[in-house]
């Protein structure tokens, strides 16, 4: 069993990597967007109770995939690697599901800023993240993001066994999905 974190900034293409890794191992996805879409027309993500659902949503979900027999399981995620609480979690979901024999690994995604505000306003993430159609708005939180947090690892700052890190700014989500097939053996 196999549960593969795809995190790195917003817009960089975690999403529609995840969606052509998953095609290609028939492993599911649930990108991050979906628990925040299902909150959003209740309490807006950001609030007390937009951040206290979605965590709760992820929580059960994870439980309930990690006690399971599904083949493969893909999560994408936005980490501020300047954020204590952000590696506490990512290493809570790794324990998890590495508690229960899963094998973990860790696929990070980094791309220029100019593409990601590019890949921002594509109809494949407007579809999928209704929250990112104000594009004024959600531009302006990637740029805000991009220059408060570091949302990419520094050079040796992860040392997994079963890391992958993948400069996809000029690759397509295909090509990046069959590098990390390639390089896991999916």
């Amino acid at each position: 069993m196999h549960f593969v974190i795809l995190f790195g900034p917003q817009a960089v293409g975690k999403m529609t990597v995840g969606q052509s890794l998953a095609a290609k191992t028939n492993f599911k996805l649930f990108h991050n967007h979906m628990s925040i879409e299902f909150v959003a027309p209740f309490f807006e993500y950001g609030t007390p109770s937009g951040n206290r659902l979605v965590s709760l949503i992820r929580q059960e979900i994870f439980e309930e995939v990690s006690q399971s027999s599904m083949d493969g399981f893909i999560f994408t995620y936005v980490w501020g690697f300047d954020l204590q609480q952000d590696w506490e979690y990512v290493e809570g979901i790794t324990n998890l599901f590495e508690s229960r024999g899963w094998t973990v690994y860790w696929v990070e995604l980094e791309a220029e800023l100019e593409e990601r505000l590019y890949r921002n306003k594509t109809p494949n993430r407007l579809e999928h993240k209704p929250t990112k159609r104000h594009l004024e708005k959600s531009e302006a939180n990637l740029i805000r993001t991009h220059e408060k947090y570091r949302l990419n690892s520094l050079p040796g700052e992860i040392s997994r066994d079963h890391y992958l890190r993948i400069n996809n700014s000029k690759l397509g989500p295909d090509e990046a999905a069959e590098m990390i097939r390639e390089r896991f053996q999916f």
